[in-house]
């Protein structure tokens, strides 16, 4: 009995334990927010903490005028461009950058920072790290209760980062290198092949055991166009040697071995004197 008694109190003692550990999950006060879009060929995106007014004043008061503010709440406001892009007549390079503000009553400035890895507004402000910046005169808008980062006004060539709360919107032009993109990559395309995508097609051809003399039109190709690495002129001597041109294999895997024994690749040196021991024997 006594011993049924104690086993009780040790599990009583268990359970009162696990329910003082038991994690109770509520709303943040800040709720997080990610966005991403894409503008032309540029792909953006937010991420950001989400404060609410809740009955206060926010400029002048809870965000002071002529200060610089984390634009958010929480971890600082992160965007990030997968392509370098234009802030007001500066390239801003491609990455991940925190937004500061600095709010005015008749004008913000804005501030795209390379150090993300803020709490909040940085303990000591630094000028270098500001990638770009830009003047802005805030817009009266419709009332908005939770903090919002957002991308509008989208075309192929820019958008407008939005930073709405209040009744105050904030649009910062952000253009992006959608022509240059498109126009690059029709001048590739129009081209033609380029040395590596007759490389890829050869080395396909002669491993699915496909046409070979095409396979050595589309190597040579490659070749002329400047693509004579070691590894290159030894999967053109492959396609020799499975032609049963032993000796054109072996007068390729020689201008390979030179270039491996160049680059001091081990590897290729031992495959190509492999090779041309065995065929010079066929």
């Amino acid at each position: 009995m006594k011993h049924i008694f104690n086993m009780l109190m040790v599990c009583s003692a268990l359970l009162i334990v696990s329910e003082a550990n038991a994690q109770i999950k509520t709303p943040a006060a800040s709720s997080s927010a990610k966005l991403s879009t894409t503008v032309g060929l540029t792909d953006i995106t937010l991420d950001y903490s989400r404060p609410s007014k809740n009955g206060r004043k926010i400029y002048g008061e809870l965000v002071p005028f002529d200060a610089i503010w984390r634009t958010g709440a929480n971890k600082n406001s992160i965007i990030s461009f997968s392509d370098d892009v234009m802030i007001s007549g500066t390239e801003l390079k491609k990455g991940s950058y925190a937004i500061f503000t600095k709010p005015g009553k008749s004008s913000w400035e804005v501030y795209f920072y390379s150090d993300t890895e803020n709490w909040g507004s940085p303990e000591k402000w630094d000028d270098a790290k500001v990638a770009a910046k830009v003047t802005v005169t805030p817009q009266t808008a419709s009332n908005t209760e939770t903090f919002t980062l957002n991308i509008g006004n989208v075309t192929n060539e820019s958008c407008h980062l939005e930073i709405l709360w209040d009744n105050v919107a904030i649009p910062v032009k952000i253009d992006v290198p959608t022509d240059k993109k498109v126009s690059a990559n029709i001048t590739q395309v129009m081209a033609g092949p380029s040395a590596g995508d007759y490389y890829n097609a050869a080395r396909y051809y002669r491993e699915a055991k496909k046409d070979l003399n095409q396979a050595l039109t589309w190597m040579n190709k490659s070749i002329e166009m400047g693509n004579d690495k070691f590894w290159i002129l030894r999967q053109k001597s492959l396609i020799e040697a499975d032609m049963g041109n032993y000796k054109a294999a072996i007068a390729t895997a020689n201008q390979s071995l030179a270039k491996a024994k160049e680059a001091g690749n081990n590897d290729y040196i031992k495959m190509n004197m492999d090779s041309i021991s065995a065929w010079s024997k066929k």
